[in-house]
């Protein structure tokens, strides 16, 4: 028996999702506020005795060249991942809403890893297939992260197995004088401008002040803003996300000078000890490049985050059940030549105003 979420039991759905060991924050009501630009819905699945036994929620949105609607599934379904009869109905109920949407396409990309053959047989049964995204950063959400896996562990023990290396780093940090402070919007702003530093230094697109100020806004305590100083000079910062069982880092800047501080290293440790504070079974570093060789100019993001001591794992990725085959093949293609240029126009821009600052 499925239902849409509503006012009605809005409550009982959150409750549902934040219990769950397979609950995510980009399923949550609170992640829906971050995007206005999309509509929210999202549909209960019930057992017999009418408890909540699985969930999902899309993010729908009419794409500008087809004029045609993507329903996408962030790190959905929340549900026993092997129940077999709750996942048809979840996703029967999701075709349902697709036709009443006229959408083009239903996108998922769950939160599970590529080793469980049985969930993507389950996927690929009910009309899903999967959409390769490359081994790099090609994909809505990264298809490869990093794990740390706490199981009730102390801080004491959780360091002990970081790499000695980091350890040192994170005591050099703290011996050079710097300080990881909790902030608030006020310091967004220079937040922003260190990420847009490094996004211009590292080659990647970064998002307005506006968006990380929502996202203080939206997420409440459940997010938090760490900013790394110098002699009360800001120099990086990092925006994690506690949901559930887990915490997410999601963003980390870093200034181009006092790097040699080591203010990364103090920042992700404060993000683990909150995480730990907190009981959570999992701290998520969020993305890495699938390709690992030491050759590959990402392979610095992948030894940083080994070095915490955490998983490699690859998720199963994108599953896309086709609807409308020309507006798929239109919006696909669109979307990646958009994404390139609208790439090297920011690059070109930031470049531009660091000159000009210089």
């Amino acid at each position: 028996m499925t239902e849409l979420v509503s006012q009605k039991n809005i409550n009982e759905y959150e409750a549902f999702l934040e219990r769950h060991p397979e609950g995510h924050f980009a399923q949550s009501t609170l992640w829906a506020k971050q995007k206005p630009a999309w509509t929210w819905q999202g549909i209960i699945c019930r057992g017999e005795d009418g408890t909540i036994k699985g969930t999902i929620a899309f993010l729908i949105r009419k794409m500008p060249i087809v004029r045609k609607k993507m329903m996408y599934a962030c790190r959905g379904p929340v549900c026993d991942l092997h129940d077999h009869e709750t996942f048809h109905e979840l996703m029967e109920a999701a075709k349902a809403l697709a036709r009443q949407e006229k959408a083009y396409v239903i996108k998922i990309d769950p939160d599970v890893p590529s080793s469980d053959t049985e969930f993507t047989q389950m996927l690929e049964k009910e009309g899903f297939k999967t959409r390769d995204t490359g081994k790099n950063f090609e994909a809505i959400q990264p298809k490869y992260v990093f794990r740390l896996y706490l199981n009730g562990r102390s801080e004491e023990e959780v360091m002990a197995s970081f790499h000695q290396k980091w350890r040192y780093n994170i005591r050099l940090a703290v011996k050079k004088g710097v300080e990881i402070k909790l902030c608030g919007k006020e310091m967004v702003p220079e937040f922003s401008r260190i990420m847009v530093e490094t996004g211009v230094r590292d080659n990647f697109a970064t998002r307005p002040a506006s968006y990380f100020e929502a996202m203080l806004d939206n997420l409440g305590d459940k997010c938090r803003l760490y900013m790394a100083f110098h002699e009360g000079q800001p120099i990086a910062g990092t925006l994690a996300i506690l949901y559930g069982d887990k915490v997410w880092y999601l963003y980390g800047a870093s200034s181009n000078e006092h790097r040699n501080l080591m203010p990364n290293y103090l920042l992700q440790w404060s993000m683990i000890q909150w995480a730990i504070e907190n009981h959570c079974r999992v701290y998520d570093f969020r993305g890495v490049s699938g390709d690992i060789s030491e050759d590959n100019p990402h392979y610095g993001l992948y030894r940083f985050k080994k070095g915490f001591g955490g998983d490699f794992t690859e998720f199963v990725g994108e599953y896309d059940h086709v609807i409308k085959k020309l507006s798929y093949f239109i919006a696909e293609k669109g979307a990646l030549a958009y994404k390139s240029l609208a790439a090297k126009i920011y690059m070109i821009k930031n470049r531009g105003k660091k000159k000009e600052e210089n």
